[in-house]
């Protein structure tokens, strides 16, 4: 494959190539043969991709699946036989690249659950030939990756979709409407917090051999190459910087999505970690406290983001229970969650797992990981307080809803990655924040897609591809 587009020179050759491809004619399925199956694969089976992608797309044409552990491919065909497909003529391939030239024609569709590393290329690799991208969240593993993509999505005008269930669920989408039509006043802050710790701590592991059936090269494709070590695959990569994006990049997409769509966010003007706890050159924080300042947008005032992760992790040094107790940077969870939870102990505000308050001028909202139990605090003001007209559509759930807009041919969905790239670079930005450090305050210039105080940190904006692994 040529090695003619990598993550450091994305922006600047995107819309050469997109430009290209976009006179092109589509290799998708139109409203003409819409009761077609849609010809899909499925790069990466393990996790989301066996769980949730495979079942959801179980009454399509598998094509063939990708994937760097040769004993998934025994399990993926004994599903596609449990389901009366023919497992005998699914082709298998460990590296995305070989897969394109040899089936790349005979799809409509990919769908992407593969680690984050690998999520820009393969999607960007798929638009220029004119098939629909269905990826995981985040889309990408950088800014620079964002960018791209959008703008490829944009040229290319296939289906794009990120996989954020919760913005196809009632909670978000009721949260919009609560917020414009006012019913808390003007939101100033917001609080987000998660449980997952996805970073670590000390020196890089020595070098083990590689487990049997393990591709490693193709595991590590456009990532800075390194020997196979504990703590990292098949899921621990999160917490590495050349693989994951921490557990902003794992939960960030899901929990911040009700703030940046609601609150019509865009870019901040600064990002900072207020605090950080564990971490180091190579890995992301165990914990941290990370604030986004956002300027006033139309009718909407100037706007600070908080974000909490480490709850409940050992490295805290302190259970769930005693967080009430512990002042100032230790503390690990927002004190209006806290308080909240203390006076009205029924309403079902978890902070075991996710979620997200909005502090209005008239009051506070509460939702979950998803957008899930959106609802004012306490429930009472809830049920005293008059809906606000529905104005958004509720979608199906949002795989029916990618397959539907490729059968039909649309650009459409639930989450494009017009959206999806907008949202995963504000959450990412938080990762920014942490690699220059607490109390280091990053100056975004959002537009031109630069820190403009620090500048040693836009090294981190767009990271350079690994040679032979490009577009």
């Amino acid at each position: 494959m040529k090695s003619n587009l990598s993550r450091r020179s994305f922006v600047k050759k995107t819309a050469l190539a997109a430009s290209v491809v976009s006179s092109a004619p589509f290799n998708i399925l139109n409203a003409a043969n819409a009761g077609e199956k849609v010809r899909f694969v499925q790069i990466g089976c393990g996790g989301r991709g066996t769980s949730s992608h495979l079942p959801a797309a179980k009454d399509e044409h598998l094509v063939a699946i990708v994937d760097v552990e040769e004993n998934r491919f025994a399990s993926v065909k004994k599903w596609l036989q449990g389901k009366g497909g023919d497992a005998d003529k699914l082709q298998v391939f460990t590296d995305y690249r070989k897969m394109f030239d040899k089936v790349g024609k005979e799809i409509d569709a990919v769908f992407i659950a593969a680690p984050n590393h690998h999520h820009a290329l393969p999607a960007m690799i798929a638009m220029q030939s004119g098939k629909s991208v269905y990826c995981e969240k985040p889309v990408c593993h950088d800014i620079g990756e964002a960018r791209a993509m959008r703008a490829m999505a944009a040229k290319t005008k296939v289906a794009t979709q990120m996989g954020n269930q919760g913005h196809c669920e009632d909670g978000y989408r009721k949260l919009c409407e609560y917020i414009w039509a006012g019913v808390i006043g003007k939101v100033t802050e917001t609080h987000s917090w998660t449980n997952r710790a996805n970073g670590g701590e000390g020196p890089r592991p020595p070098k083990l051999p590689v487990p049997a059936g393990l591709h490693w090269d193709e595991w590590i494709g456009p990532a800075p190459y390194r020997d196979f070590h504990e703590d990292i695959h098949p899921h621990e990569w999160h917490g590495w910087y050349d693989f994951g994006n921490g557990s902003i990049g794992n939960m960030g997409c899901h929990v911040l999505d009700g703030v940046f769509w609601a609150l019509k966010c865009e870019h901040p003007t600064s990002i900072e970690a207020e605090q950080l706890r564990g971490g180091s050159d190579e890995r992301y924080p165990t914990g941290s406290r990370v604030r986004w300042d956002v300027p006033a947008r139309s009718d909407m005032p100037a706007l600070k983001v908080y974000w909490y992760e480490g709850l409940n992790q050992t490295t805290t040094g302190m259970p769930v229970g005693t967080l009430r107790a512990v002042k100032g940077d230790d503390r690990n969870l927002p004190a209006l969650l806290l308080d909240l939870r203390e006076k009205y102990p029924d309403e079902g505000m978890d902070a075991g797992d996710s979620g997200t308050l909005y502090v209005g001028e008239k009051g506070v909202i509460f939702t979950g990981t998803y957008g899930d139990k959106m609802h004012i605090v306490p429930y009472e003001k809830m049920r005293e307080t008059p809906a606000p007209p529905k104005i958004l559509p509720r979608p199906k759930n949002i795989f029916a809803d990618f397959l539907d807009a490729v059968r039909a041919g649309k650009t459409e969905t639930a989450v494009p990655f017009d959206y999806g790239t907008r949202l995963t670079e504000f959450a990412i930005l938080g990762n920014l924040a942490m690699k220059a450090g607490r109390g280091n305050k990053v100056m975004w210039d959002g537009p031109n897609m630069r820190v403009t105080n620090l500048p040693e940190m836009n090294a981190w904006v767009q990271r350079p591809v690994r040679a032979g692994w490009n577009v």
